[in-house]
This record gives structure tokens, sequence and C-alpha cells, in this order.
């Protein structure tokens, strides 16, 4: 009996800013999400990532937090306290948007990040709570960091993007606002996924090949 083949993959680039270093204690105060491209088999389709986005600033569900972390994005707690979208009406919305894309493209969603770790462990701890239901299962993450080591043959604490060729980096600032860093890690997650890697291309393995109409 023949293997049946996979469903293509719809990678969606996830970026999110929180006041802490854990969810439950601490809280997730906005995400992003921006459709990266589609995997079908070994061919991969580039999306334009500021085409089909996800933005969502939401109220804190605790007292607790590092201001340290929480000074990084920028954002005011206490704003958020009275203005942050109720984190269930976010995740319902989320969930919503991500089935709806994934269903457009006939693919299965997979969420990516850089690293996703981090944003995994928050994204999907906030779907789990405030639902129940996670669209990307419970693996359904990759690993930015470490498709790169992967494909660059280094080491994982080596896998930085100041050591990657500048043409896999994006040309957008890193600026600590979700939705403009989930734009940015999906032009790399696309830049990564169509570089040859370490053996392909020219002698510096920069050669990203070319993108799928």
């Amino acid at each position: 009996m023949a293997a049946r083949s996979a469903r293509p993959s719809l990678y969606i680039s996830v970026d999110i800013e929180a006041d802490g270093p854990i969810p439950g204690p601490y809280s997730m105060i906005s995400f992003g999400a921006a459709v990266a491209g589609l995997q079908d088999g070994a061919s991969y389709t580039a999306a334009d990532p500021q085409a089909r986005t996800f933005y969502r600033e939401l109220r804190p569900i605790s007292d607790q937090y590092v201001p340290e972390a929480l000074a990084v994005s920028g954002l005011d707690r206490d704003r958020l306290l009275r203005e942050g979208a109720d984190p269930a009406g976010a995740m319902a919305a989320f969930r919503a948007w991500v089935r709806k894309v994934a269903q457009e493209a006939g693919a299965q969603p997979v969420m990516c990040g850089y690293p996703a770790s981090f944003d995994w462990t928050f994204l999907y701890w906030y779907l789990m709570r405030f639902g129940g239901d996670s669209p990307f299962g419970h693996s359904g993450c990759l690993d930015m960091k470490t498709l790169y080591a992967a494909k660059a043959r280094v080491p994982l604490r080596a896998a930085v993007k100041g050591r990657m060729p500048a043409a896999l980096r994006s040309t957008r600032r890193h600026t600590h606002h979700a939705l403009d860093d989930a734009v940015e890690q999906a032009e790399l997650m696309s830049n990564l996924m169509l570089w040859q890697g370490h053996e392909g291309g020219g002698t510096d393995g920069t050669d990203l090949g070319s993108r799928a109409d």
C-alpha cells in the first residue's frame, strides 16, 4: 500500500511580548502573527508577510510582573489593565483566524518562532488556558534557530542572527512590537526554507535559490 502523502504545512510566524519569564504567574501582554509561507512536499512558496496578519494587546492576568521584561515591549501596563483585550476573546479570535488562513491554503497550520521555545510556551498555555484548544495541536511548532543550526551545521548556541549570512536576515528592524517582529521573522523563515544550507549554492552557502510563484 502506498504511503499517504502529508498535507501541506502553512507556516505562521508568531511573536509574543510578556511581562515575565513564564505564563501563569506572569502575562502575555501582546502577540502578533504573520503567514510566512506554504510547504507542499519539497516545494516552499513564500507569502507576503504583511498580507495576512493578526495582532492583539492583552489585559494582564496577574498582579506579578518583572519591570525589566515589561520595559522591553514599551507597553503601558496600566493602559492594558483598562483597555487590553480579554484573553479568552483574543484566543478565540486567533483560533478562528488561524483556521481560516489554513483552510484557505488547504494546509495544516504550523507556528514558527525565533526562538520558538519562549513564544510557543506562552502561546500554547494561553490557547489551552483560555478555551482549551490549539489550532496547532500540541506540537505544531518549528524553531527557526534549530532550522538554521541544522542547515548551517553549527551548534545551536552559535545560531544567532548576527552570525547568519546577510542574505538570510530580514531587512526590517526588530522593534519588540509583536506584529512588527512576527513580520520580520516571517521573512527570515522564508529565507531559511529557501536556503540551500551549508553545502548549497556558492562557497559561502548563501544561495537562497528561487522563490516559487
